[in-house]
């Protein structure tokens, strides 16, 4: 569960993090990316771990809100379903291969 909250939370962060500030986005990248401590922001910072906490927590919030209005990330996980499908279409129809290289493509252009 933790793995799972973790890679969502990075997705999100790559989809959004032009919406936040500059302290969201670097406490953000410390955190998940970089995977620094709330005791190591908090030094780094020179402010409590939980006031690291508590923006981290409200970062989290703001970033399921953007997805929740927004839908980016669930429309990029329905991308990547749709290539895996035109994917396995390729190797299964050769006769196929043109026009689903060409949906690939466009799936591709469109990201």
């Amino acid at each position: 569960m933790l793995l799972e909250k973790t890679t969502r939370m990075n997705f999100l962060y790559d989809f959004y993090q032009s919406l936040l500030t500059d302290k969201q986005r670097s406490y953000m990248h410390l955190y998940y990316l970089d995977d620094h401590s709330l005791g190591e922001i908090a030094h780094e910072y020179e402010i409590s771990r939980q006031a690291v906490y508590d923006n981290i927590r409200r970062t989290e919030a703001m970033l399921e809100e953007y997805e929740d209005k927004l839908r980016l990330f669930e429309k990029f996980q329905q991308r990547q379903v749709v290539m895996e499908q035109l994917q396995q279409l390729i190797e299964a129809e050769p006769v196929n291969k043109e026009l689903a290289f060409d949906l690939i493509v466009m799936l591709k252009e469109s990201d």
